[in-house]
């Protein structure tokens, strides 16, 4: 699901830390999301998911930076509310980007 719906994202598998780490390079800025196996399931992790929408309020954690959603079905992976924060951290991502090329001329 992640790599369809990340075009381009790069697939990188960190043993140490055990996660499974989505980015469009190797700089944390470029950081997604990360999958975190977990005791009750899985964890998707979001880079900047302070500054998300989250209408459902799926978003858990109190870091400073970083918010995760508790994957616990199917059902949940397929739901409007994982898309919709997919497609909000692609387009933060962008946003960032853009913001930086503009800020180095």
């Amino acid at each position: 699901m992640l790599v369809n719906s990340l075009p381009g994202i790069q697939e990188q598998l960190d043993l140490s830390a055990r996660l499974v780490a989505y980015a469009y390079g190797k700089k944390y800025s470029e950081l997604i999301c990360v999958i975190v196996p977990s005791k009750k399931g899985l964890k998707l992790g979001f880079n900047r998911g302070v500054d998300l929408p989250d209408p459902d309020k799926i978003l858990r954690g109190t870091g400073k930076i970083s918010r995760y959603v508790e994957i616990q079905s199917a059902d949940q992976v397929r739901s409007g509310s994982l898309q919709g924060l997919l497609s909000a951290a692609i387009d933060l991502y962008h946003t960032r980007i853009s913001s930086a090329n503009k800020n180095a001329k």
